[in-house]
């Protein structure tokens, strides 16, 4: 797992929490109401274009997790959030919610990679607001009182941990190293726990908690553990880029530029446009280049 050697203090803490409480207000998400999947209508709802692109690694790292652009046109501006499907969807899910706290806190342009250890604050931030969106610590702590009588679960075995990690990681979409380091965050498990849980091969299928997850929700879990390779974006998406060129928010040749990332042509929808090789080669250079610390710590 990815280290921080930034810590934030409880001020810091508690503006991260309370921001990441008030935006899932703001979208419809009140007590216990999972965001799960909804992370890409909350993207149409935000008018967030959402890029899907399999960027390969040439080492056995994820190249990068995810990134957030901006682009201006006559003052109006249009937000992208492009994000790594080469990488496991819980992953993708959790990387999108990272993202959103730049978009929040208006961060501007960002881009996620690997990286040994975190040493700047925003992305310490970034991953505390992620693992708040979709899981706030007030609703974990509610469920493990309502599912074990008790908030310490360290008499708990943990085979019975694993199951119930299972049900969280299934309903809330959280990665599972996500999920432990939010048990060890409220005290529910201790260091030791922790370390021997963080062992676990959670994506081998031969493994034991790959098959509680398949016996739990198969189709859900899969899901979850699935390197999608996706290239695209949503038809309500592709409708937004379309109206924005039909309200000259972007010229001619970004339209076409942003369509091509989709492998899709202004022609296939009545518009002619030429394509600028230079414009599309800006956009594939912004995910090659040299970038932020990366949004989320690696999962097994």
């Amino acid at each position: 797992m990815k280290m921080s050697s930034v810590k934030l203090n409880e001020v810091q803490v508690d503006e991260v929490c309370s921001l990441a409480k008030e935006e899932r207000l703001s979208l419809g998400f009140a007590g216990k109401t999972p965001i799960a999947n909804d992370i890409h209508t909350i993207l149409d709802k935000l008018n967030i274009i959402l890029l899907e692109l399999p960027i390969e690694s040439k080492t056995d790292k994820i190249a990068f997790s995810a990134a957030i652009m901006h682009m201006e046109e006559n003052s109006d501006k249009l937000t992208f959030i492009g994000v790594n499907t080469s990488d496991y969807y819980d992953n993708q899910v959790y990387s999108i919610a990272h993202e959103l706290y730049h978009f929040y806190t208006k961060s501007g342009s960002h881009i996620s990679r690997l990286k040994d250890e975190i040493i700047d604050i925003n992305e310490v931030k970034a991953n505390l607001f992620a693992a708040e969106f979709l899981l706030p610590k007030s609703i974990l702590k509610s469920i493990i009182l309502n599912q074990f009588k008790k908030s310490n679960l360290e008499k708990i075995q943990n085979k019975k941990l694993l199951r119930f990690i299972v049900r969280l990681h299934c309903t809330w979409w959280l990665p599972y190293s996500i999920i432990l380091k939010r048990l060890n965050e409220i005290g529910a498990i201790t260091k030791g726990q922790y370390n021997e849980l963080n062992k676990v091969n959670v994506r081998d299928p031969k493994e034991e908690y790959y098959k509680l997850g398949q016996a739990f929700n198969r189709e859900v879990f899969q899901k979850l553990n699935q390197v999608t390779n996706t290239i695209g974006t949503s038809p309500e998406e592709i409708e937004i880029i379309i109206r924005n060129f039909e309200d000259s928010l972007i010229d001619e040749s970004e339209f076409a530029n942003i369509l091509a990332l989709f492998n899709k042509r202004p022609d296939e929808f009545g518009f002619e446009a030429e394509i600028s090789q230079d414009d599309l080669d800006q956009f594939e250079d912004f995910f090659s280049k040299d970038g932020d610390d990366e949004s989320r710590p690696h999962t097994s």
